[in-house]
């Protein structure tokens, strides 16, 4: 589970900013909304408010950032990424860090990099204690080779398996360590080493990140009759007109007719990273984008497998297309798979959750999600211009969250928690009323009218 993220000159962050998912310890209510680990009482869902243009989406965007840096390393795209709102900041570290639970172990992963000049500067990982010390686990500054802290001890053969990787990766500037010691090796389930696989694996399969017109997932639930079956009876309880959903296989030109080639390259581009960096023989994706709802299985050495969702309406006896079904359809099926999944110890990070849909549709979407996880390690982070949510029934009050730009137009990223409110306070009214800042501040404008 997520502990926190960290940002630094990144997009519109310019100094160092956090989100935080520990439970504030004054705070009594809804005590299901918090799981305890160890010693450390951690919040199951966060919800971000902010006015447009305010950072909202750069926080999603430095979750996403980090993974892709991690499949593939720093992008040639990213090197406009730094805060652009000082000049200083093109030749200054941007630093991205998680901290996290893999099991009921607590990790610290980040990285630092020259954007600008897309060159990785530091990469460390910690194991964190609970008396609040951190063992050192590996650190890697500049274009030297990588180093184990002090306390990992190795058997002779892990340790010159280690110097290898080690040395070869010096002077590779763009790409991160992590990622290399992920690269098609193996490690035994007794491995000292295990750790390397256990941080990738969390951070690239158990955050998942999903934008308002695109999503992707590993789920299994589009790939067989019975979920489908499932989603059908639960995608009626919002009311859409949908009864009844089944998948249709097509080619890879009917998926080109669909979609632009630009994005069915990307689609394929980004299996075959994967495909390459897990070293498996196969692998399954579904991807929801603009225009088109496509699971896709490849196998080693056999042509890909694709379908796409078929849909019936109520008793009509035709069949409609997934590109047919309105905006906020399309939308829960961008989020239908977070009501469905078991993949426990997850974190989702979704994009302007509302978009597209009702007030009371959304918030129907947050109590099923709630209902559906209670008492399992599966949280929700989510931005949102939605005041209706803003409620203490639904959230305590430090999963609420404010993002806002200060005067020198960088982001700052603050809790409710900590402004003193009563227990019956209507935090919506107060949040419109710009009690919590967070909200558009209008200028006056003139329309120029001729004589």
């Amino acid at each position: 589970m997520l502990i926190k993220i960290s940002v630094e000159n990144f997009k519109s962050f310019d100094q160092k900013e956090e989100l935080s998912m520990i439970s504030s310890s004054k705070m009594q209510g809804n005590k299901t909304h918090r799981m305890k680990i160890k010693q450390t009482n951690l919040l199951m869902n966060a919800v971000v408010y902010g006015a447009n243009a305010s950072g909202k989406s750069n926080l999603v965007a430095a979750f996403a950032f980090i993974k892709t840096v991690l499949m593939e390393g720093l992008p040639v795209d990213c090197v406009n990424d730094f805060c652009r709102n000082r000049e200083a900041n093109k030749t200054r570290e941007s630093v991205f860090e998680l901290q996290f639970t893999a099991g009921d172990t607590f990790y610290a992963y980040g990285f630092s990099a020259i954007l600008s000049q897309r060159r990785i500067t530091e990469e460390w990982l910690y194991e964190l204690m609970q008396d609040g010390g951190a063992h050192q686990l590996f650190i890697r500054e500049g274009s030297e080779a990588p180093v184990l802290g002090e306390g990992v001890s190795l058997s002779a053969s892990e340790k010159s398996r280690f110097y290898v990787y080690s040395e070869d990766f010096a002077g590779h500037d763009t790409q991160l360590f992590l990622t290399e010691m992920n690269r098609g090796k193996k490690y035994a389930q007794n491995a000292r080493l295990m750790f390397f696989p256990q941080v990738f694996s969390w951070i690239m399969n158990h955050v998942i990140v999903i934008n308002p017109n695109m999503g992707i997932s590993d789920t299994e639930v589009y790939y067989n009759d019975e979920s489908l079956e499932n989603i059908s009876r639960l995608i009626q309880t919002f009311d859409t007109g949908v009864t009844d959903i089944k998948t249709r296989k097509i080619s890879i030109d009917e998926m080109g007719k669909m979609i632009s080639a630009e994005v069915v390259q990307t689609i394929f581009a980004h299996l075959k990273a994967q495909m390459q960096m897990t070293n498996l023989p196969g692998i399954q994706m579904t991807w929801r984008v603009e225009g088109g709802f496509f699971n896709i299985r490849i196998r080693e050495n056999s042509e890909p497998e694709i379908t796409t969702l078929v849909l019936r309406h109520g008793k009509s006896a035709f069949d409609f297309s997934f590109s047919e079904e309105s905006d906020g359809t399309k939308r829960l099926f961008d989020l239908i798979d977070m009501l469905l999944t078991d993949c426990s110890d997850t974190t989702f990070v979704v994009d302007e959750l509302e978009r597209s849909l009702h007030p009371k549709l959304t918030e129907h979407f947050l109590r099923l999600f709630m209902e559906a996880h209670e008492g399992v390690r599966m949280q929700l982070i989510f931005t949102t211009h939605e005041d209706t949510i803003m409620d203490q029934s639904l959230f305590r009050r430090d999963e609420i969250w404010f993002v806002e730009r200060d005067a020198e137009n960088a982001s700052r990223i603050y809790s409710l928690d900590r402004f003193k409110e009563r227990y019956d306070k209507k935090l919506s009214k107060a949040y419109l009323e710009g009690r919590y800042g967070a909200i558009p501040v209008f200028q006056q404008f003139s329309f120029l009218k001729g004589e």
